[in-house]
């Protein structure tokens, strides 16, 4: 790492002090600092589609506006996701990790034809009937949980709220032991990272996650098929025959998936509307503003930085010469902070116009299949909130994920205040 950028007692180094070429912006700790957006802001401007040829996870380019990022998300041709989405591990800990195969194939690290069939396989679960069916499950459960916080105390809204409801929605997509569902979070957390485990630790639990649901697949194979994705892989005819290994790595995307992003939302939203008062009595004003609000909440909070993408042939993409093997990060927190396609993009509004114009949830063949689910999540949560609260009032500091894949919290201390 460029001694530039090296972090010291009084924070960060000023991006605009140093020369382009030592802009490392995939540093974790500036994330978890909420030191990023100066990073990006420069490398829009100056360089937006800019080359790191010194990083701990190794080499790699940036694409930080939002139509260039669209153009690599939306061409698999060129840009391939079978390389891996994310950047790492760290050279350091591949280096020190054993030579033994360790790969999970997933659908959203694939290109077509293979990801295609897949991602048909599991889509059923979040298609528009299933999601009404989902809405009053989701709206008791809310009600359960806010009703259940504490009164008169500080609380980590983290746990008590945002990971339990994400955990107890995913529990019900995958039919998992409802009492055992924490355990999907924590294996959401050791699949990206979010854990100080080994890497030869984080395999253990990995093979762990893989024997508890291999166990669930015997049940769902020997059974009728039911609208639960274990059952939907063990009895889809492109997906029942996939080798462990696969089986492992499109659980940990569904479960990443179903659990970081909504969870971060969950939080990110009660600490905007806290540093946005105006905003918070718009919406005590008016909750009919609850489902742009919503919009508004997950570009603003774009809960996943990045995804990645490996260059497939040489190539010139912006007047940059990009080899075949180069890895391409596509930095959506970058672009939905551009001012070329989002207009006062560092204001948080819920009342934005065309607020789902943004890039939280992918484009082209890899667009999320779950953001109505999210979305859904998110809005039922929110009216819920209205009917009790008059204010979620945040009371001490956020702490952010140590990740630069990762845009969330892991600690959000709050107070609740009755109507």
């Amino acid at each position: 790492m460029s001694e530039a950028l090296q972090i010291t007692d009084s924070g960060f180094a000023d991006p605009y002090e140093m020369p382009l070429a030592d802009i490392n912006v995939a540093q974790p700790e500036l994330f978890q600092a909420g030191a990023e957006g100066a990073y990006f802001r420069r490398l829009r401007d100056e360089a937006p589609v800019h080359y790191c040829a010194d990083s701990q996870f190794g080499p790699y380019w940036s694409v930080t506006r939002f139509a260039d990022i669209m153009a690599v998300d939306t061409d698999p041709e060129n840009f391939s996701s079978a390389g891996g989405i994310t950047l790492g591990p760290p050279l350091k800990q591949r280096q020190e990790a054993p030579p033994e195969d360790f790969r999970t194939p997933m659908f959203i690290a694939m290109d077509p034809p293979k990801h295609d069939v897949q991602r048909a396989t599991v889509t059923g679960v979040v298609a528009p009937r299933n999601l009404a069916v989902l809405e009053s499950t989701i709206r008791e459960r809310a009600g359960r949980i806010l009703d259940s916080l504490p009164r008169n105390e500080t609380f980590n809204w983290v746990d008590l709220v945002s990971i339990e409801l994400t955990t107890q929605m995913l529990a019900t997509l995958f039919d998992f032991p409802f009492e055992e569902r924490r355990k999907l979070t924590y294996w959401s957390d050791v699949a990206t990272g979010a854990t100080d485990h080994s890497p030869l630790d984080r395999r253990e639990e990995l093979r762990n996650c893989l024997a508890t649901f291999t166990e669930l697949w015997k049940q769902r194979v020997d059974a009728p098929p039911a609208n639960d994705l274990v059952s939907m892989l063990a009895h889809g005819k492109d997906t029942r025959d996939m080798p462990p290994m696969e089986y492992l790595g499109n659980l940990i995307l569904l479960i990443v998936g179903g659990n970081d992003t909504t969870r971060n939302s969950i939080s990110g939203g009660v600490l905007a509307l806290n540093q946005n008062p105006a905003e918070y009595a718009k919406l005590n004003a008016n909750p009919k503003l609850i489902p742009n609000m919503v919009s508004e909440i997950i570009r603003w909070q774009t809960p996943l930085a990045y995804m990645s993408r490996t260059v497939n042939h040489d190539l010139e993409f912006r007047g940059q010469q990009m080899k075949a093997g180069d890895t391409v990060c596509m930095w959506y927190l970058s672009g939905n902070r551009d001012e070329r396609a989002i207009a006062d993009p560092d204001s948080f509004l819920i009342d934005r116009p065309k607020a789902r114009h943004h890039l939280s949830f992918g484009f082209g063949i890899h667009r999320c299949m779950g953001n109505r689910l999210a979305e859904m999540q998110l809005r039922v949560l929110w009216e819920e909130i209205q009917k009790r609260f008059s204010k979620v009032e945040v009371v001490g500091e956020a702490e952010r994920t140590l990740s630069a894949f990762v845009h969330g919290f892991t600690e959000l201390p709050v107070r609740v205040h009755d109507l």
